[in-house]
């Protein structure tokens, strides 16, 4: 009669994939990304841009004083756009940690970075109100916020070059995205630096280049919400072959 085995050597399963659906994440990524755009060019564009006449001063400290809650809605609006960009932030996190989580978390950290920056710019348009009248110095206020929020930009840059390399090595998106977004970041980024090297020229760039964050939004609504990539599961020790076995007799 043979001896006994108590126990033999576990074995390692093939790595499995299993279904992790990106309904939740995408939608409210799409969801905010969209409330940003509206947002975005209600602050920007209206209040902000209405209001404010780059080079005449007295022009300026008269409209705002007249139209000083018109004023602080924009203001409003931009700090909405800064909440939104925190939720956007980690609900792309959600939908891209599949492909690379490191790579994913840290898109999510330099879009919170450039979160924070943009507040800081909005926070000099606060003052603008308060200056009761004083046109020149409300100038400067709307020029530091500008400068801040182009400086902004290159954090935000690398956040869309890294979701577009995401997006590209998914495997659940068309490649295009990932191109597209990769674009829209160095536009961003040129914009940024070009902002600090060449102060009196504005190339604007990204408002030729943004087609990446609007294509990528409606993937996320249309299509994001229907999709469920896979998930990898580590290699665990298989329990076949790890009970008592009977003894040959």
């Amino acid at each position: 009669m043979s001896v006994l085995k108590q126990h033999e050597s576990p074995r390692q399963v093939p790595v499995q994939r299993v279904p992790g659906s990106l309904r939740r994440p995408s939608l409210i990524a799409g969801t905010a990304l969209f409330l940003m755009i509206v947002f975005s060019i209600y602050g920007v564009f209206g209040p902000v841009g209405k209001l404010v006449t780059p080079g005449d001063a007295s022009k300026t400290a008269v409209d705002v004083a007249a139209s000083e809650t018109l004023f602080r809605s924009g203001i409003a609006s931009l700090i909405i756009v800064v909440i939104l960009d925190v939720i956007v932030a980690a609900a792309l996190f959600e939908v891209f940690a599949s492909v690379n989580r490191a790579v994913s978390m840290t898109a999510a950290w330099f879009r919170l970075a450039y979160a924070a920056v943009f507040l800081v710019a909005i926070g000099q348009l606060l003052e603008v109100p308060a200056l009761e009248g004083n046109g020149e110095r409300m100038l400067l206020a709307v020029q530091a916020f500008n400068q801040i929020w182009d400086i902004g930009l290159a954090l935000f840059a690398v956040h869309l070059l890294l979701i577009g390399y995401l997006a590209y090595q998914s495997g659940f998106m068309a490649k295009v995205f990932g191109v597209l977004l990769v674009i829209a970041g160095l536009g961003y980024l040129t914009d940024a630096f070009g902002a600090v090297l060449v102060p009196d020229l504005s190339i604007g760039l990204a408002q030729f280049v943004f087609m990446g964050e609007v294509a990528l939004s409606f993937w996320l609504l249309i299509k994001g919400r229907r999709t469920t990539p896979g998930s990898i599961i580590q290699d665990q020790p298989s329990m076949e072959g790890t009970g008592p076995r009977s003894p040959d007799v």
